[in-house]
């Protein structure tokens, strides 16, 4: 039982990555109102989104948007205003740009990975430069006497 859950799950995870990517691909194709663009975007943008995070926080809705509001604006955008000829395309698409044979994945990591190194560094440099322009506003010495 327990040498199948890790099968289970990269078999989960690698649909659900090619579900993913078929929804990338449905955006993109022309034969999708464009209703139903808006409220993929919408969709992806909320899971993605630091209030999704926020959420997650505070446990009944955290729970809640992960059992209710996700779902629905999946089931709403992805099964109901994406026609059905337009999804078994895209996932058929989907379906062989994941093959290993046929992926440069390792260089698409590379960049991901290179884009979010400079993501943090900018971060980084950023919150160093407004906590010295923070200490000029509060005044770095020891206060106490004012002239």
């Amino acid at each position: 039982m327990t040498t199948k859950l890790p099968h289970t799950w990269k078999r989960k995870t690698n649909q659900l990555k090619m579900e993913a990517y078929a929804i990338y691909l449905s955006y993109k194709d022309p034969r999708v109102p464009w209703y139903a663009k808006i409220l993929i975007v919408c969709v992806i943008g909320y899971a993605f989104s630091p209030i999704d995070k926020f959420l997650n926080s505070i446990p009944i809705i955290g729970y809640l948007d992960h059992l209710i509001f996700v779902p629905l604006g999946v089931v709403l955008a992805f099964k109901k205003m994406i026609p059905s000829q337009v999804l078994t395309d895209c996932r058929q698409k989907a379906r062989i740009a994941m093959n290993p044979k046929n992926s440069t994945n390792w260089v698409q990591g590379s960049i991901i990975i290179l884009i979010w190194f400079l993501f943090a560094s900018l971060i980084i440099v950023c919150t160093k430069w407004a906590m010295k322009d923070w200490n000029l506003v509060l005044g770095s010495g020891s206060g106490g006497s004012h002239e």
